[in-house]
């Protein structure tokens, strides 16, 4: 079963953290379609926070179709999101390289700086493959004081933009 750690000094909202740990457990493996999420009062009981901030937690799950509530039974997984699992040779390369980072004297910020620098460079924004190009080699668009530049348009068929007042 997940045990969510809530960081309060984090500034990411607290239902956010619950989200964000529950897609970590479904891509690692750790929750698996069928399992049972805790209770609203469990996790309410292991962290101190208000039951409707797990309630909301819950039902953005259920609106990604990951979770379901069930009456009177719980909150149940309903698919995961697990491409690497836990005990993969990736995990494995990457726990041996967190240790040289902190052999190194990198604290745990210093290391998610750091990765997270590597995963912009190598995963695009918009879709989880290698980015072909980065932002600085592409064109920016016109802009006007900030707004992007209006459309112009060389098509004889459209009106004339200028008002026709009356030449009297």
């Amino acid at each position: 079963m997940v045990e969510y750690r809530i960081d309060r000094h984090s500034g990411v909202a607290t239902y956010v953290q619950i989200v964000q740990q529950t897609k970590q457990a479904l891509r690692l493996g750790v929750l698996r379609p069928g399992d049972k999420l805790p209770t609203a009062r469990e996790v309410v009981e292991a962290t101190a926070i208000n039951p409707n901030t797990v309630l909301k937690a819950y039902r953005e799950l259920e609106r990604d179709g990951l979770v379901e509530a069930r009456r009177g039974l719980g909150t149940f997984v309903r698919r995961g999101l697990s491409t690497a699992p836990a005990d993969s040779p990736l995990r494995s390369e990457l726990g041996a390289w967190a240790v040289r980072a902190h052999e190194a004297g990198l604290d745990r910020e210093d290391v998610a700086a750091l990765f997270t620098a590597v995963l912009d460079e190598h995963f695009s924004t918009t879709a989880d493959r290698p980015a072909t190009a980065t932002t600085a080699d592409q064109p920016a668009p016109a802009t006007t004081a900030g707004r992007p530049a209006p459309a112009t348009t060389t098509d004889p068929q459209a009106p004339d933009p200028t008002p026709q007042g009356d030449p009297s």
